[in-house]
């Protein structure tokens, strides 16, 4: 059996070697695809592969058919957009991703966000504190649940709307559950964002929801772009000059934001929820457990496109 990792971004040294080191054992072969610039090299190598691992690399239709011995992707992360599943089921080919590999990490960089935006962007002037202050979860999966936690280190008062999380799962935590997506932004100084790009969310999140948000509220997306409308957003954002709106994902309107708005939204310049050394370890290590198991036990645990 051979595998692939095929990462245009590569994997730390710690999580390559750690994942040779599990392929080595089960007796499986691998094989180095970095920092590639041509989809055709990419396309060239997953030729006579039987597994793939990759982090944001695109698996298109185009990838599966290049793949004619393929059998199983893993996306080493939670989101798992980048991997068109329809032409993996097509194909038989299983689909996985690596939940809750990366949370820790996404889930403190959206607490960071919040001081950041709190603390004027660490610009001159005076800030406040998330003390005492409502924080709204939107979707309450593996980061919103250690979002939580973490805020309630802070002394914040912890909300959450998830309708497909029962409500003492969330009350179990310490955390309200709201009844409605309209109760969580009418209440919430912070909306943090967790909910996954899908045909129902795909700019969900616009002008009627975030006109709701109390004086000087801050949404913090750390989820993806397309949740938000973008137009709206910038509507919302230039009507109320209280509102704030922070991403670790740049929008594709960013420079006009960045222009309008000031210190009033920021982006990070890449995607940064998954970037620790930690984070890459986990999932990758992850990814390659995935691999062997599913080759060797038929184990379809993680599989996205049953």
């Amino acid at each position: 059996m051979k595998v692939l990792i095929a990462t245009e971004k590569p994997f730390a040294k710690e999580a390559t070697d750690g994942i040779k080191e599990i392929f080595t054992k089960a007796g499986m072969e691998t094989v180095l695809l970095e920092k590639y610039t041509d989809i055709n090299d990419f396309h060239h190598a997953v030729a006579d592969v039987d597994a793939l691992i990759v982090r944001s690399d695109k698996v298109t239709a185009q990838t599966v058919d290049a793949a004619k011995n393929l059998k199983i992707v893993v996306r080493a992360g939670a989101g798992y957009d980048n991997l068109d599943l329809a032409a993996c089921t097509a194909r038989g080919i299983a689909a996985m991703n690596t939940p809750g590999q990366n949370s820790n990490a996404v889930a403190e960089l959206a607490i960071g966000m919040m001081v950041y935006m709190a603390r004027n962007s660490f610009h001159a002037g005076t800030g406040s504190e998330l003390k005492g202050k409502k924080l709204g979860i939107h979707a309450y999966g593996n980061v919103g649940r250690l979002v939580a936690k973490i805020a309630q280190g802070f002394g914040m008062d912890v909300y959450a709307f998830d309708p497909y999380v029962a409500k003492e799962t969330i009350e179990k935590d310490g955390v309200r559950v709201c009844a409605s997506i309209d109760e969580l932004y009418g209440t919430c100084h912070y909306v943090s964002l967790h909910i996954p790009a899908t045909e129902q969310t795909k700019k969900s999140i616009g002008y009627r929801l975030l006109s709701k948000m109390p004086k000087g509220a801050c949404v913090v997306n750390t989820a993806r772009k397309e949740v938000i409308h973008e137009e709206e957003l910038l509507n919302i954002l230039e009507e109320r000059a209280d509102l704030k709106y922070i991403s670790d994902i740049a929008p594709d309107i960013h420079a006009t934001l960045q222009e309008k708005l000031g210190a009033r939204y920021f982006s990070t310049p890449k995607k940064m929820g998954a970037e620790t050394a930690e984070a890459n370890v986990n999932a990758g290590l992850a990814a390659a457990r995935q691999i062997v198991n599913f080759l060797t036990n038929g184990d379809t645990t993680f599989q996205v496109n049953k």
